[in-house]
């Protein structure tokens, strides 16, 4: 009697974790079971997720058996990935948000391009907002340091196609080499943080992708771009009530200033153009998702109301800035006690300064417990 054959060893671990809302992590975890065939591990990184997503998150972990890490805190992305990173026993990782979903054949597509081209990281082609799979939000892209005449660094980002329409742009794409690629959804060959180490977790809330694909092109290694396998991710607003905490914390002014100050510092850029429109647009996601509804819900949108709608503005706006300072103070004070894990090859990749610090606040979060 022939014994029955085992199923393949998983070569792809999947690393899910929270983005910056909880109130989507059922419809993402079940898209990535109900669209992936190929075999693979997955590790979940719940950091404090409510009632609702945290009932579900373990009720499915149990009926699928895959490996769930819950924190009783919130938790920032760099953070997360390196708790889950921790885990990983396959060849490749990819590492997805809580708020994405797949289309069916996502994973074996990407996991094929890295085996054809011996990427070191595979980006799919990023879509955003429902309905899904509709709209492009990234097709590749640049992300490098480039020097002026006078001797100053400047960072080079550019996202590709961005706002597209799929239908329009999707039969001209083909898969190629590119320079960037965006956690929403990143395969990555885990022998590459033999060289780079863990994740810099000093890079908050912004950037970090930008960051890891430089270092990686550091190397010599390769990022490839996959028009074939399609995933979208699905930003709210509008946020649900129990959203709102963390999703002030993680947008907040002070973790995008540590976050562009270590970028800056660590890869010695000159503080250009592109980082005085970050500081100039500090608090932007918030504003949109928090503050904006608000005025929709008190009738303050039209042209009309213009004058009124400013003024509301002038009114919330500092008392929202106030109150994410007071939760991001409280959030450093109770969680943040350990120091912050540097990059193992930091100081080779990006400048003789990029195994330091950046220069904080004394309020401003730079570590994590776990």
């Amino acid at each position: 009697m022939n014994k029955p054959e085992r199923p393949p060893l998983p070569l792809i671990t999947i690393v899910v974790v929270p983005r910056e809302r909880f109130s989507y992590a059922q419809l993402s975890l079940e898209s990535l079971y109900e669209n992936t065939t190929i075999p693979f591990d997955l590790v979940y990184i719940d950091g404090n997720s409510p009632g609702p997503e945290r009932r579900f998150i373990q009720q499915y972990s149990q009926e699928k058996g895959f490996k769930l890490i819950r924190t009783e805190h919130y938790l920032w992305p760099q953070r997360a990935r390196n708790l889950g990173l921790a885990e990983v026993k396959t060849p490749y990782v990819v590492f997805v948000d809580n708020d994405v979903v797949v289309q069916p054949g996502w994973l074996r597509i990407m996991l094929e391009c890295s085996q054809k081209t011996n990427a070191t990281v595979v980006g799919p082609l990023m879509c955003h907002e429902e309905p899904i799979h509709e709209i492009v939000h990234f097709a590749g892209g640049e992300s490098r340091v480039v020097t002026d005449i006078k001797e100053r660094r400047h960072l080079r980002e550019k996202m590709y196609l961005q706002g597209k329409a799929v239908k329009d742009v999707l039969p001209r794409l083909e898969q190629c080499e590119t320079e960037l690629c965006e956690f929403h959804c990143m395969l990555v060959k885990m022998d590459v943080f033999d060289e780079l180490g863990a994740f810099d977790e000093s890079i908050l809330n912004t950037k970090e992708h930008v960051d890891f694909c430089m270092n990686v092109a550091a190397l010599g290694r390769t990022v490839y771009f996959e028009p074939d396998s399609i995933v979208t991710y699905v930003p709210g607003p509008t946020l649900a009530w129990r959203d709102l905490h963390y999703y002030m914390l993680r947008w907040s002014n002070a973790w995008e200033l540590v976050s562009l100050a270590r970028l800056q510092e660590k890869w010695n850029l000159c503080e250009d153009g592109y980082f005085k429109h970050k500081y100039k647009a500090l608090g932007w996601r918030r504003r949109d998702a928090i503050l904006q509804p608000m005025l929709d819900k008190i009738g303050l949108t039209n042209r009309r109301s213009l004058p009124n709608k400013l003024m509301m503005y002038g009114l919330l706006a500092p008392i929202e800035v106030a109150l994410n300072k007071v939760l991001t103070r409280q959030y450093a004070k109770k969680h943040l006690q350990a120091p912050l894990a540097k990059p193992k090859a930091a100081s080779n990749i990006a400048s003789k300064q990029a195994s330091k610090p950046p220069t904080v606040a004394a309020s401003a979060p730079v570590s994590a417990s776990s």
